[in-house]
């Protein structure tokens, strides 16, 4: 059986969801198919400030769901005693001044339930086996139909259907390579009492990484690690993660007398595609680009970047214009900018002496402090940030390929 719609969405997570919402309530006609039952487990609970306005729009509230109050960041380096605190509330004018903390189980499925109740069709644990762009239509077949459509939006998180089968997918050396998690749950009430306060991310530094620690709702807190040097085997992510929470005294702090879940790997980090819009399709979220978890940007850049694309998509579909391969350019361009400034940041952080001269430095200029702020919060696209600016001119010069 073949079915017409408007757009197909492949993938039902922030970025897909946002995306599909989005034309739907512009009156389009909206598919999104996704290859798992939700709600469904999934890492990045951390988001950013950005995403406030959008979570407006979407109709979510915020403080109805499950979700934690994020006041900001903390960077600690236990083996020299160093922290810094970053306080969103403290960036440059105008921008929202704190996040949340998410279960993504909940928060992507009450995205999706949004969507579905925005005008769009939702068709769960259906596999995507092959899509098809020409100047004609785009055709996605699925292992029940095919779905033929004016355009197809690729949102299939790392699994980057489109850039994976077209072999555009370019590693970001430099960046991280992977990394192994899990949760802990019956965190101590008191200790999960001193956590949600602020319900700041903790950052921890390593000479081979970091780690990081992410308070939840319900007594339970995220704890993984990330490495840019060292392998990560597939047979012992739980070993791996064992040696990390031994090396921390924080981390055995909280996690005393906690009930720990399976521990998790992912791998395959940082890259970018290469073709990510094109004749009648366009790449979303971790579809588009994966830069590294170091700074929460990936669900916060996902579902802006969903945003902006269903906005421009909309015009260009009233226009007739979406068989176009340059229709969305603008789109593009704009995320390009986001990719190109956290990824400046991050490769910072991994390869210079950004956390030890700036992060913390004792005798930042407040300035440039505001500035690094705003990039931490998602604010990457004004104009006025110095510290922006003169980030991303050092990073041209030391990053190995362009980002």
């Amino acid at each position: 059986m073949t079915e017409k719609v408007d757009v197909v969405v492949v993938g039902g997570g922030p970025a897909g969801s946002t995306t599909g919402h989005l034309l739907a309530a512009h009156g389009h006609s909206v598919l999104i198919v996704d290859k798992d039952r939700f709600p469904r487990f999934h890492i990045g609970e951390s988001l950013l400030p950005c995403d406030l306005p959008l979570f407006e729009r979407l109709g979510v509230d915020m403080k109805a769901g499950p979700f934690l109050h994020k006041q900001g960041a903390e960077f600690v380096d236990e083996t020299t005693g160093e922290h810094a605190f970053y306080d969103f509330a403290d960036a440059l004018p105008s921008g929202a001044r704190h996040a949340y903390q998410v279960e993504r189980a909940s928060f992507d499925h009450a995205l999706l339930l949004r969507a579905e109740r925005a005008g769009a069709t939702v068709q769960l644990e259906t596999r995507v086996e092959d899509i098809v762009c020409d100047e004609h239509q785009a055709r996605v077949t699925t292992d029940r139909e095919t779905i033929s459509a004016r355009f197809v939006v690729d949102a299939s998180g790392q699994d980057a259907f489109l850039g994976r089968r077209a072999k555009v997918l370019e590693p970001l050396k430099g960046l991280g390579r992977g990394a192994v998690f899990c949760h802990f749950s019956e965190i101590d009430p008191a200790i999960h009492s001193e956590l949600t306060h602020l319900g700041n991310i903790k950052v921890l530094i390593r000479a081979d990484g970091w780690g990081w620690m992410i308070p939840l709702t319900g007594r339970r807190i995220s704890v993984g690690f990330v490495s840019n040097v060292r392998a990560f085997d597939p047979n012992a992510p739980a070993a791996m993660l064992d040696e990390i929470l031994a090396a921390s005294p924080l981390l055995q702090r909280l996690t005393v007398g906690a009930t720990r879940s399976e521990t998790r790997l992912a791998r395959n980090f940082s890259y970018k595609n290469r073709a990510a819009a094109g004749l009648r399709h366009a790449c979303v979220g971790d579809a588009a680009c994966f830069l590294d978890p170091v700074f929460s940007s990936g669900v916060s850049l996902g579902m802006l970047g969903g945003e902006r694309l269903a906005d421009e998509l909309n015009l260009a579909l009233i226009a007739g214009t979406e068989s176009d391969p340059k229709a969305l350019a603008s789109f593009d361009e704009h995320m390009q900018h986001a990719y190109r400034s956290v990824g400046s940041l991050v490769h910072s952080f991994y390869n210079t002496g950004l956390v030890k001269n700036i992060f913390f430095s004792k005798t930042q200029d407040p300035e440039l402090r505001s500035g690094l702020i705003s990039i931490l919060a998602g604010d990457v696209w004004r104009k006025d940030n110095r510290f922006q600016d003169m980030l991303m001119r050092s990073s041209r010069r030391q990053m190995p390929q362009a980002l």
